[in-house]
C-alpha cells in the first residue's frame, strides 16, 4: 500500500528539484519555495516511509492510517502552492530580464522556458 504511494512522491519529486535546479533561478523568492517544498516532502516521505520499512510502526502508537492522511494531504496542499508559482514564474518567460535594458534577453530562455513548463507539469 505504502510503496505505491511513496515511490511516485520520490521519483517525481527528485524530478522536480533537478528540472528547477537546472535552470537559472530568475526569481528566488518563488522558486526557493519550490526547491523547498520538494526537497522537504522528498525527505519526509523517505523518514515516513523507513518508520514502516524498520518496523517501527508496530512500535510507536499512532494512528498511522491518519497520519498518512494527513501527510499526503499536506504534500499535496504544498506541492499545489508550489506548482502555481513555478507556473507563476514560467509564464512570465517573455519578459526582458531588465526592464530598462536596449537588450532583449528574456527572464527564461527557451530552453529554460521548456524545463519550467516540465517542472510545473
Amino acid at each position: 500500500g505504502s510503496f505505491s504511494v511513496f515511490l511516485p512522491l520520490q521519483l517525481f519529486g527528485t524530478i522536480v528539484w533537478i528540472l528547477v535546479a537546472s535552470t537559472r533561478v530568475p526569481l528566488p523568492v518563488l522558486q526557493g519555495w519550490v526547491m523547498f517544498v520538494a526537497v522537504t516532502a522528498w525527505f519526509l516521505s523517505i523518514v515516513f516511509l523507513s518508520v514502516f520499512l524498520f518496523g517501527y510502526a508496530n512500535k510507536i502508537a499512532v494512528n498511522w492510517n491518519q497520519a498518512d492522511f494527513i501527510f499526503h494531504g499536506a504534500t499535496f496542499v504544498f506541492y499545489f502552492g508550489a506548482f502555481l508559482l513555478q507556473a507563476a514564474t514560467t509564464s512570465l518567460h517573455h519578459f526582458p530580464r531588465k526592464f530598462n535594458s536596449t537588450t532583449q534577453e528574456r527572464i527564461l530562455s527557451g530552453h529554460e522556458y521548456n524545463i519550467s513548463i516540465a517542472a510545473s507539469v
